[in-house]
């Protein structure tokens, strides 16, 4: 179809649906939810809140950080000599403000997800238990997830709508679109076509899944159900953000790889010099050259870019 529901005559987009102002009939309605399918959004593996935590450990920065804190425990262990370990807390200060960095990004990042999570099953909870239809040329109340295209919706004021639909009748009628559109103001609603390039706020002759009836009543031919709703739409987004990896993640997880990089080969050239001039790697050498891998690890790089990105 070329021509956007909108921009049709209410008897084209009856013709075209196969439908009447009378509504299905039970037999089609079924025809059609087996063909549809039922009006909901899709059901997604649900992420606990743990798994979630434990995600924030996987990026290649804090792995690094991870292994700085160990080998900073492991200088500080054998720079404080083994009778005072229990005074010498300062000689931890390195592992310690590592370690904070690192908890503060999980932190962080771990909130940022669990809203997203949260979000998610919000905007699941907001479609309609039940919707009024014409079936059979009658006034039906029938399970919302039970409206196909081609159902003629009865709208009135209080009614969340179950599904897009195009109006076919209205009086008087206003919808509040808040939820899709961010527009505070309930729109009023005719029946008349509009230009093709319309924007989603200013259409008119649609109802929208999700939005609600704040005055007058209507009716409405359904043209969308589930995530082929402009409501679907925004979780099938939001769904696809989630799985997606960020282009600046990635950006960072390869500038890491290569510090990482960077840094063993530093270390390992310091090792390998001294063995060639010495024969001998002695202690004070090799926590010189981890010392040198701990320091030119950028630690709050990552806690920098979580903090800001969060604001």
């Amino acid at each position: 179809m070329s021509t956007p529901w909108y921009a049709m005559g209410v008897d084209e987009v009856l013709h075209i649906l196969n439908s009447s102002r009378k509504g299905l009939t039970d037999e089609e309605a079924f025809s059609r939810l087996q063909r549809f399918g039922y009006n909901e959004f899709e059901k997604r593996k649900k992420v606990s809140p743990i798994k979630i935590f434990l995600n924030q450990f996987k990026n290649v920065f804090t792995l690094i950080l991870l292994a700085a804190i160990v080998i900073s425990i492991g200088i500080s262990w054998l720079e404080a000599g083994a009778s005072e370990r229990g005074a010498a807390m300062e000689t931890y200060a390195d592992a310690i403000v590592i370690g904070a960095i690192v908890v503060l990004n999980a932190a962080v990042g771990f909130v940022q997800e669990y809203r997203s999570e949260k979000a998610m099953e919000a905007m699941e909870k907001m479609t309609t238990p039940k919707a009024r239809v014409l079936r059979n040329g009658k006034e039906a109340l029938i399970p919302a997830r039970e409206v196909v295209p081609g159902d003629i919706l009865i709208l009135e004021a209080g009614d969340r709508v179950p599904a897009d639909a195009r109006i076919i009748e209205a009086v008087e009628l206003r919808v509040n679109e808040a939820i899709l559109t961010g527009e505070s103001t309930p729109v009023g609603k005719d029946i008349m076509a509009l230009p093709v390039d319309t924007p989603v706020s200013d259409r008119w002759n649609m109802v929208f899944a999700a939005t609600y009836v704040t005055y007058g009543r209507g009716k409405a031919v359904v043209v969308a159900t589930g995530m082929n709703t402009e409501f679907g739409k925004i979780a099938e987004i939001v769904q696809t953000v989630e799985k997606e990896e960020i282009p600046l993640k990635a950006k960072l997880d390869k500038f890491a790889k290569k510090i990482g990089l960077v840094v063993v080969a530093a270390a390992s050239a310091i090792l390998v010099l001294e063995l060639l001039r010495k024969s001998v790697v002695d202690i004070e050498i090799f926590m010189t050259s981890v010392a040198l891998a701990v320091s030119a690890v950028p630690e709050g790089l990552p806690a920098i870019i979580t903090v800001t990105l969060a604001l």
